[in-house]
């Protein structure tokens, strides 16, 4: 861990990014032309949005047909019956809807708004762009390349801005995790006086998203990689998939 605090810089001259891009090699000339160089314990965020170009996750609406069930919930949301289809088929399960909202349970096992499908920054009005397929499989394989080709132990985090049900507003929020954990159980832990920790339990990977979220921006920015320096994790494997709450262990569904 270091003590010399948090270092975030996102890289730039990234410019756009299209179906398979290598990402690390993206890196990897980027903070080359940053005048800067990746190091051990570096963690490298790219937004979800690259990642999904890079592997082909943008489907055209035109070629889209929706099914019955996606007529019926287009007509109770207001939402474009193409792109309910595309949220239905991404989805395990609709939790609640209303008039321009839909919230479901997403293949993945994340709670969010219209399966995580986006129209903003991806190029034609009836051009969207899906979730990867698995997150933490892609944070994986650019973390293996990167070390592969620069020798370097770094960890790669895929984010999403995702909004939360008792709080306005949307926030970065890891979606793959590779090299480091997620979720750091604190518990059995000393606080300052000697009593242990019962319950702590911190979402680390949550919280280095919301901080690079902050340096990527959400509109035209065009800095949709943040390398993250000083970030205070033990070495241990982690995925995203540990930060989803068990249904069984949900009060409020």
């Amino acid at each position: 861990m270091s003590s010399a605090g948090l270092f975030l810089r996102p890289l730039q001259n990234i410019g756009s990014v299209s179906t398979g891009d290598d990402l690390a090699e993206i890196v990897l000339s980027a903070t080359k032309a940053s005048d800067d160089h990746l190091c051990d314990g570096d963690v490298v965020v790219f937004a979800q949005k690259i990642v999904s170009k890079s592997e082909g996750r943008a489907v055209d609406l035109a070629d889209v047909v929706p099914s019955k069930h996606a007529l019926a919930l287009s007509n109770e949301t207001g939402k474009d019956p193409r792109l309910v289809e595309l949220i239905l088929r991404e989805s395990s399960e609709v939790i609640r809807y209303r008039q321009g909202v839909l919230i479901v349970r997403h293949r993945l096992g994340f709670i969010l708004a219209n399966a995580g499908i986006d129209r903003s920054n991806v190029g034609g009005s009836d051009r969207v762009l899906l979730l990867p397929l698995d997150p933490d499989a892609s944070a994986d394989r650019i973390r293996k390349t990167l070390r592969e080709r620069s020798g370097l132990n770094v960890a790669v985090l895929i984010i999403d801005s995702f909004g939360r049900p008792w709080r306005l507003g949307t926030e970065g929020t890891a979606i793959g995790v590779s090299g480091m954990p997620a979720l750091l159980d604190l518990r059995g832990h000393l606080d300052l006086y000697g009593r242990p920790l019962e319950s702590t339990e911190v979402a680390i990977a949550d919280e280095l998203a919301a901080a690079s979220s902050l340096m990527m921006g959400q509109a035209s920015e065009g800095t949709p990689i943040v390398l993250a320096r000083g970030v205070p994790y033990p070495r241990l494997e982690g995925a995203a998939s540990d930060l989803l709450r068990a249904k069984e262990m949900d009060l409020f569904r």
